[in-house]
């Protein structure tokens, strides 16, 4: 059974950083693809973030330059880097793996 926690997230100004993190259980890393998503209130869900098992990595143009994904496969786990924070990346973050989300942990931005 695949489970998956995420860590990490806060009350940060705008053009701080935070490091979110997702455990994972019940799955390995290194052979997973997986995705970051984010919802902020009153808003769908929507996809910032992607690495596949090899790797290779892919962001939404509202983060990319910005976010970095990068997974620690000892740890079986995932991460977010984010900097230059703006308050339009206030949401709560989720990451998926085969379907599966997480419970989320909430990012704030404060101008």
């Amino acid at each position: 059974q695949v489970q998956l926690v995420e860590s990490g997230g806060g009350l940060v100004q705008a053009g701080g950083s935070l490091r979110l993190s997702c455990a994972a259980s019940g799955i390995i890393t290194s052979i997973n693809s997986m995705g970051w998503y984010r919802q902020a209130p009153g808003d769908l869900r929507e996809w910032v973030a992607a690495m596949t098992s090899g790797g290779s990595t892919n962001y939404a143009d509202s983060v990319r330059g910005r976010f970095t994904i990068s997974r620690d496969n000892a740890k079986n786990t995932w991460y977010l880097h984010m900097n230059s924070l703006k308050p339009e990346d206030t949401a709560v973050y989720y990451c998926s793996v085969r379907s599966v989300f997480g419970r989320g942990t909430q990012v704030t931005v404060s101008s």
